[in-house]
């Protein structure tokens, strides 16, 4: 938020951010630790993620590497499609700790005496056709989101190529 009084440096640094596509990067101390951020316009406001030290990342053999699968046109423009026929504005308010809550829910039922059951694992799901399931649930989406409008956006790549940090 704004400081009291003077709100321009922070109006100015929102609008900077904003015309010049970066994100800021800052050191912030919580909960006696240090952490690096980036600040990021929000809605004509600033957003700070909290991001990770490189030796808090695990190096996963085989990550980035891309096997030699080959991709048609249709295909991408299909999961292209379906990306943007899901998109739509980030609401923070739908996301909330479902974690918490259930061992909340564990807790109280342990303290009422009542027995817990453990719930069974999923089974893992069947190998598909990517491109039969991308065409079924552009086709799903579609008739739920006929009525409204699609907005144009920019594609990850090209957004990727415009994103740019400053310090």
């Amino acid at each position: 938020m704004p400081e009291k009084g003077n709100p321009k440096p922070y109006v100015l640094l929102v609008k900077a951010l904003e015309d010049s596509d970066r994100v800021g990067i800052a050191k912030v101390t919580m909960h006696q630790r240090e952490y690096t951020v980036f600040i990021r316009p929000r809605s004509h406001g600033l957003t700070i993620h909290t991001m990770y030290f490189v030796n808090e990342i695990r190096t996963v053999e085989g990550y980035g590497r891309i096997a030699d699968v080959k991709l048609r046109p249709q295909e991408i423009k299909l999961a292209e499609q379906l990306v943007e026929s899901l998109a739509e504005d980030f609401k923070p308010q739908q996301y909330h700790d479902t974690f918490q809550e259930r061992l909340k829910v564990l807790i109280e039922a342990k303290r009422e005496g009542k027995t817990i059951v453990e719930e069974e694992r999923p089974k893992r799901a069947p190998v598909i056709d990517m491109m039969e399931a991308l065409k079924r649930s552009l086709q799903e989406s579609g008739a739920q989101k006929r009525k409204k409008p699609m907005r144009a956006r920019p594609t990850a790549r090209e957004r990727e190529g415009k994103r740019r940090l400053a310090s």
